[in-house]
């Protein structure tokens, strides 16, 4: 059976690990959500061996994700796990970092909302959450293929759509996060670090 591919995924994986090898330096179990296609997943599992790296995404992914995972000989890369942010109760530990990639453009904000809201309740202090993806800054496009891109969002789907930077930073703030970087990448991309600093977002 042919595994699912992303080219997007294919292109942006290099990258990505030059960030996540360094800000991943410390961490020793990362949540993945929205893992796609898989790619992403067996990817860095494979180039960051010290840590346990978490697959998840809707229940209808799941197969998907499995199939790059299955022949694959290390011990740091888990069982995809049926995962909707909208639902309160995850059926896993947050863990010392959250990555996702390519996929607060696809949600609903409603979803981003309900996912920093479950980070704000449940996740640890020093907490690192990731965040790759397309963004708007001062409420202006970045470049006009991310103004494209948005056009198609819409299209797609009227829920979808790139997310403001500041929003996003307000949600995290809102939550005990304080932004720790913020990473030019290729293609008019992002990566966003977040690092929760307080359990109670109102003290922080």
């Amino acid at each position: 059976m042919q595994r699912p591919f992303s080219q997007a995924c294919e292109n942006n994986q290099e990258p990505l690990m030059e960030v996540l090898g360094e800000v991943f330096g410390q961490v020793e179990s990362v949540l993945e959500l929205g893992s796609g296609t898989g790619q992403h997943a067996r990817y860095f599992a494979e180039r960051l061996p010290h840590i346990q790296w978490q697959p998840s995404d809707l229940a209808e992914n799941i197969a998907a994700i499995e199939q790059w995972r299955e022949d694959y000989h290390g011990s740091n890369l888990a069982a995809p796990v049926p995962l909707d942010v909208r639902e309160h109760n995850w059926p896993l530990d947050i863990g010392d970092a959250v990555f996702t990639a390519n996929s607060l453009h696809i949600m609903a904000w409603s979803s981003v909302q309900s996912l920093f809201s479950y980070l704000d309740e449940y996740a640890p202090t020093r907490n690192l959450l990731v965040v790759y993806g397309s963004f708007n800054y001062g409420g202006e496009y970045t470049s006009e293929s991310n103004a494209r891109f948005d056009e198609w969002l819409a299209q797609r789907n009227p829920d979808s759509a790139i997310r403001d930077f500041e929003q996003l930073d307000q949600l995290a703030r809102d939550a005990g996060y304080r932004l720790q970087g913020d990473y030019a990448m290729p293609a008019n991309n992002r990566t966003l670090v977040w690092q929760k600093l307080s359990l109670v977002s109102s003290t922080a």
